[in-house]
């Protein structure tokens, strides 16, 4: 299967237009369609209705198929550019926002570094792509247990802190004067969904065994004070690491007493990291 087909086929899904994705890929529109043609007939399967521009049930099936595929392909391409190419200057850093710790935020280079604040998600493929230097994940784990990453490329891991975590609710919440908070009791309650800036609620289902963990409200961005702003202002509660919960004006953080969990972060990169980011994983692995 041809990748330079598979990629046209995707972006044309994506855009449900034989013109938009000629638009995006800097071809014509002959050739977009040469190329889906050509692909269908490859794999003995109609991909794509033509009106309206939809996938077929087999053109779902590759689609399924054709993100992880395409990944690993980006991967591969920058893994070899990065050990062909001259020793780059600057560091470019994936993270979250709740990954930034004290010890992270301390070891930072004094210049020469771009800060990319990214979606939970997106950072390994960010790192596997060469987009970033290195990526910072967090998450919420049993003590001492890894961060399950997707299979996205060859990745090395290593533990840089774990902390407390806490329920941030509100002030006025009837459990706000609680020393302590079960997180089976929670389930039940009214969540706000921030995948990007809150532990995420399918985290919190999967340390809890079940359980529905509704959200009131989704938050899609990666700003701390909005996320604790909501929170604040009663649209639910959101489970952070105990750091970033202290202060936060209106609000009660309490301490998670079981199951028992941790905020891990992880520092992730790809190949055999030199010069600022070498030195970078040195500094934030040393005691961890």
């Amino acid at each position: 299967m041809d990748p330079h087909l598979l990629r046209t086929y995707v972006t044309v899904a994506r855009l449900a237009s034989f013109s938009e994705a000629a638009r995006e890929l800097g071809y014509t529109q002959s050739a977009v369609s040469q190329h889906i043609a050509a692909l269908e007939q490859d794999l003995g399967a109609a991909l794509l209705t033509r009106r309206p521009v939809a996938p077929t049930t087999a053109g779902e099936r590759l689609l399924e198929h054709a993100g992880p595929l395409l990944l690993r392909l980006d991967a591969a391409r920058a893994d070899v550019l990065r050990m062909a190419a001259a020793p780059a200057h600057g560091l470019t850093l994936a993270t979250t926002p709740t990954a930034l710790g004290a010890g992270p935020l301390d070891a930072l280079p004094a210049a020469g570094l771009t800060l990319r604040i990214l979606a939970r998600a997106d950072i390994p493929a960010a790192v596997a792509t060469g987009t970033a230097d290195l990526g910072l994940l967090d998450g919420l784990a049993a003590p001492s247990d890894p961060l399950r990453l997707p299979d996205v490329a060859p990745l090395t891991t290593h533990g840089v802190a774990e902390e407390p975590v806490a329920v941030l609710l509100p002030a006025t919440h009837p459990l706000a004067r609680r020393t302590g908070l079960r997180l089976a009791d929670l389930a039940d309650a009214r969540w706000i969904d921030a995948p990007d800036t809150a532990l995420p609620l399918a985290q919190l289902r999967t340390a809890n065994g079940g359980g529905a963990f509704r959200p009131a409200l989704r938050y899609e961005g990666t700003d701390l004070r909005t996320l604790t702003a909501l929170t604040a202002a009663g649209h639910g509660l959101a489970l952070l690491p105990r750091r970033a919960c202290a202060g936060v004006p209106g609000t009660a953080a309490i301490a998670l007493t079981h199951p028992r969990v941790v905020h891990r972060t992880e520092l992730v990169h790809a190949g055999t990291p030199a010069g600022a980011a070498a030195e970078l994983i040195r500094t934030l692995t040393v005691g961890a």
